[in-house]
């Protein structure tokens, strides 16, 4: 018999659109994750910083 994962949480990644699953290393911050991954994370950079000066 094969082993079945759970049924685990998903979040959809605003920067490419696509469900991702919850994961151990993100057991204590799940509710911080926004991005599937750094890849995503360093796509969608926030607007503030440009240079003002």
């Amino acid at each position: 018999m094969a082993h079945q994962k759970l049924h685990l949480p998903e979040k959809i990644c605003p920067a490419c659109q696509r469900p991702f699953a919850w994961r151990k290393k993100w057991q204590h911050c799940w509710d911080e994750v926004i991005y599937c991954s750094e890849r995503c994370r360093r796509q969608r950079k926030p607007a503030k910083e440009t240079n003002h000066g």
